[in-house]
């Protein structure tokens, strides 16, 4: 039984295809697929997501994008923050750091994130503070971080130490290595959004 283009399938149980548009998704019946099928599709959307980033990155070689295909998050978790004003009260975030995109979520499984950081390099002014200015209120997890960017300070708050030290070993990491040519573009996206 196909569908037409464009139309809803009608059974409502296997994968789910989400579209660029919040809430749009389709379920996909996986029952009817072959392991072929599905690993053609894995193929297709990787190779779909290689050429976008050959689009995104052009100077870049292959080997500096294949391991930028996966989702392999350089550090996640949970993590308090505050807004730009820094007065209002923290609120728990799920965050990932994605290379130099710090993202944060309300919930893990969201579609799209609340708002993005771009953390760049310690020649562009960017550094990471080991816990929070003394005038600080409103947290409720004790270790806390302070991303200092060109433009902002970003207070951050851990529920653990352990949690603590590996945001920050991952916050470092990225600050300590150079920016490539590509990045500095990424950075300027960042600065001029509304």
């Amino acid at each position: 039984m196909a569908e037409k283009p464009g139309q809803r399938p009608k059974q409502h149980q296997g994968l789910g295809a989400a579209a660029q548009q919040p809430k749009a998704c389709w379920p996909l019946p996986a029952q009817r697929w072959l392991s072929v099928e599905i690993v053609d599709w894995f193929n297709a959307l990787r190779a779909a997501r290689f050429h976008y980033l050959q689009v995104a990155f052009p100077g870049a070689s292959d080997a500096d994008l294949v391991p930028k295909l996966s989702r392999n998050y350089l550090q996640e978790g949970y993590m308090e923050k505050t807004g730009p004003k820094q007065t209002e009260g923290f609120r728990k975030r799920w965050f990932t750091m994605d290379d130099r995109r710090l993202m944060y979520f309300k919930d893990p499984l969201d579609a799209f994130a609340r708002g993005e950081v771009f953390i760049g390099s310690r020649e562009s002014g960017y550094t990471v503070l080991d816990g929070l200015p003394p005038s600080t209120q409103g947290h409720h997890w004790p270790h806390g971080i302070t991303i200092v960017t060109p433009e902002r300070r970003f207070l951050l708050a851990c529920e653990t130490e352990s949690e603590q030290r590996a945001w920050m070993e991952a916050l470092r990491t990225v600050v300590d290595r150079p920016m490539l040519p590509q990045e500095y573009a990424v950075e300027a996206h960042f600065k001029h959004k509304p």
